[in-house]
């Protein structure tokens, strides 16, 4: 059976659904996922991590996530060419 991936967006909806009470066999057939995936976001990982987020929250905190990456390759970057020039001057 080939392994389907589930965005975080979808994790979110069924999230709230669940909390709303819908009923989680509905949920889990909708989703294509086992009554345990469920769960396991419920209690697990997606409470932690998406619990009370909307979708365009989420939306939101992955650009944050991405923009913070590119900020600490920048100063990784910079570090670099500020020590390479502190060691060309002390040669000199």
């Amino acid at each position: 059976m080939k392994k389907r991936r589930i965005s975080e967006a979808q994790i979110v909806k069924a999230l709230k659904e669940h909390e709303s009470g819908r009923d989680q066999e509905s949920i889990c057939r909708e989703y294509g996922i086992h009554k345990s995936t469920l769960y396991n976001w419920n209690r697990v990982a997606g409470r932690k991590k998406y619990g009370g987020m909307e979708a365009n929250e989420l939306k939101k905190l992955k650009e944050l996530e991405e923009e913070n990456r590119r900020l600490k390759q920048m100063f990784a970057d910079l570090s670099l060419d500020h020590q390479i020039l502190k060691d060309e001057l002390s040669l000199s």
